[in-house]
């Protein structure tokens, strides 16, 4: 369509090509509710507030209409999920833009993870952006399949869909002018670029912001969110399958703060969309803890768009994208119509659109191991990780523990579990063991690839032939998720797309995640979402303990702890 196409129709001089009739814009400038039809021309809104004719007329009556939905940071590979079924799962739930950072396929396969969602793109529905991977890998404390310069990046910044850089996870090594990191942080300044600091504050936080950072999807209370707030951070609430900070920072968004704070989903899986919705869910919870709705939806829409720099959204305005959620009741966010770019998400939109070929197909490899890999000699004294559910923070914590045999064994009366790091990428073969605590699990083992950020094999149990197991049928079934027992796999689920997506459906996958949730329950496993907590075990730039295939790690030390009691930790 051309401009003088969408000002004829703006006008009323002819049809425009979609009207919505009868229902009630809702500004999230100014929170009035504008009667009127909307006319949209194209992929563009035309008009509001005055009666059109149009070629194709929706009644939507008794409706309020509110922009579309931006989830402003997620990988879409913690769906499980290829780019289009991601669409096709969230897209008729409001969610018309989401910003995705690839750094769990690129932290596999490199630039062409990313570009693999570049060109995944132009065949959705909902408008995907981009922010490029800025941390692969996310630390020096971790073997990856690939890293990124500064130079492989810039190579795909004007990419349309690119929007900046995506979260800088590696703020020890921001704080310490790692000069990877400030290579990066040049090569992007002046355009946006995506925070992640979590539990940092005063003069550490003012000197992570003085690189030019300006998002925060970390905050996990209510006084870190503030404090962030008021050194300039635009604050992203957030509520994943396991990072659930939503009823921590409800009581910070206000109708003062909204403009200044979005909502994100980061990691949240089929299953927990099909129970309980993605920002959809997250807009009802909001409102529910007595958040005014106009925030609440500012926050969802017009809020996102600022703070990314898309200005073509946010808004049900002339001359805006035509982005619009029709909402049959505001405080339950019921959708009842959803429209992206003025294309209606119903199931034959999303027929017969195109994905691109997958990547990272084969890219398991899992090393020589058997039951005795899983072995930790040594006595007195361990650390352990300890889960916070709903979280991904995790505990430091000190056990003693004997040695029988050689072996400072799992311990399910004492809910320590064996936790091990097998690497995939086919670099090194390294096995780090340690122990977790927060699992529950009395018997046998469960497996995974989605393992943040490098992906190699993560692995929980009690049983080291179970444990085994897992890591030989992940190889075999191309990564995912495993669960055994007794020496039989007890439920799978193949993601051979680098370890980490599914080409099926979702409904697949939703299914796939039911049986093995049961399988994990009978293992003793007590986590609501044990696969995806065992993925953040591994991050090593979250506080305060975790493992990577190096060993265990001291976050805040930024170093491997030494797996005998009485030698020397390593940087």
């Amino acid at each position: 369509m051309t401009i003088e196409d969408r000002i004829a129709q703006g006008k009323g001089e002819v049809p425009a090509d979609l009207v919505l009739k009868g229902g009630e814009v809702w500004c999230m400038v100014t929170g009035a509710r504008i009667k009127g039809d909307v006319a949209i021309c194209g992929d563009t809104i035309v008009g509001i507030g005055a009666s059109y004719d149009g070629r194709r007329q929706i009644d939507v009556s008794g409706k309020v209409l509110v922009p579309g939905f931006i989830d402003t940071h997620l990988h879409v590979e913690s769906s499980c999920l290829t780019p289009s079924e991601f669409d096709r799962c969230v897209a008729p739930r409001g969610i018309t833009t989401a910003i995705c950072d690839p750094h769990e396929i690129a932290n596999v396969t490199g630039a062409a993870g990313i570009r693999y969602f570049l060109d995944a793109a132009p065949g959705m529905l909902m408008d995907l952006r981009v922010n490029l991977s800025s941390c692969v890998p996310s630390s020096s404390l971790e073997t990856s399949g690939a890293a990124l310069s500064a130079d492989d990046l810039l190579a795909l910044a004007d990419h349309p869909a690119v929007i900046g850089l995506a979260e800088f996870m590696n703020y020890p090594g921001v704080l310490a002018r790692d000069r990877d990191c400030m290579e990066k942080l040049r090569a992007f300044a002046g355009r946006h670029i995506d925070g992640h600091a979590p539990l940092l504050s005063g003069r550490d936080l003012n000197a992570y912001l003085s690189a030019g950072i300006r998002t925060e999807h970390e905050a996990t209370s209510a006084a870190e969110a503030t404090e962030k707030l008021q050194k300039g951070m635009r604050v992203l609430i957030r509520e994943g399958s396991v990072s659930k900070d939503l009823d921590a920072l409800a009581p910070v968004l206000t109708p003062l703060t909204a403009p200044y704070m979005c909502l994100c989903t980061d990691d949240r899986n089929p299953l927990d969309i099909a129970e309980e919705g993605h920002l959809d869910a997250m807009i009802r919870r909001l409102i529910g803890h007595g958040c005014d709705p106009l925030a609440v939806y500012r926050a969802a829409s017009l809020s996102g768009a600022e703070a990314f720099g898309l200005k073509d959204r946010g808004q049900i305005a002339p001359g805006k994208r035509a982005d619009i959620v029709v909402l049959s009741d505001v405080e339950s966010c019921a959708v009842a119509r959803v429209f992206c770019g003025g294309v209606e998400a119903t199931p034959d939109a999303f027929r017969g659109r195109t994905s691109p070929a997958p990547v990272g197909l084969g890219s398991v490899h899992v090393p020589p191991l058997g039951p005795d890999s899983f072995r930790l000699p040594g006595a007195g004294p361990t650390p352990v990780i300890g889960i916070q559910p709903g979280r991904i923070l995790t505990d430091h914590l000190t056990e003693t523990i004997a040695d029988t045999d050689g072996d400072r064994r799992p311990d399910p009366s004492r809910d320590l579990a064996r936790i091990a790091i097998v690497e995939r990428h086919g670099r090194n073969g390294n096995i780090a063991c340690g122990f977790v605590r927060g699992f529950g699990i009395s018997k046998g083992a469960i497996g995974s690839t989605l393992c943040h950020d490098h992906h190699n094999i993560a692995l929980v149990g009690v049983d080291y032939a179970d444990m085994t197991l897992a890591a030989r049928r992940l190889g075999q079934i191309g990564g995912g998720f495993v669960v055994t027992r007794d020496g039989q796999v007890q439920a799978e689920l193949a993601l051979p797309i680098a370890g980490l997506m599914s080409d099926q459906p979702f409904e697949v996958i939703h299914d796939g995640l039911v049986s093995l949730r049961a399988a994990a329950r009978e293992l003793g496993v007590v986590l609501d979402e044990p696969f995806l907590q065992l993925a953040f075990l591994a991050l090593p730039v979250i506080p305060h303990l975790k493992i990577t295939d190096l060993g265990m790690i001291d976050v805040d030390r930024f170093q491997v702890i030494p797996t005998a009691p009485d030698a020397q930790p390593s940087l």
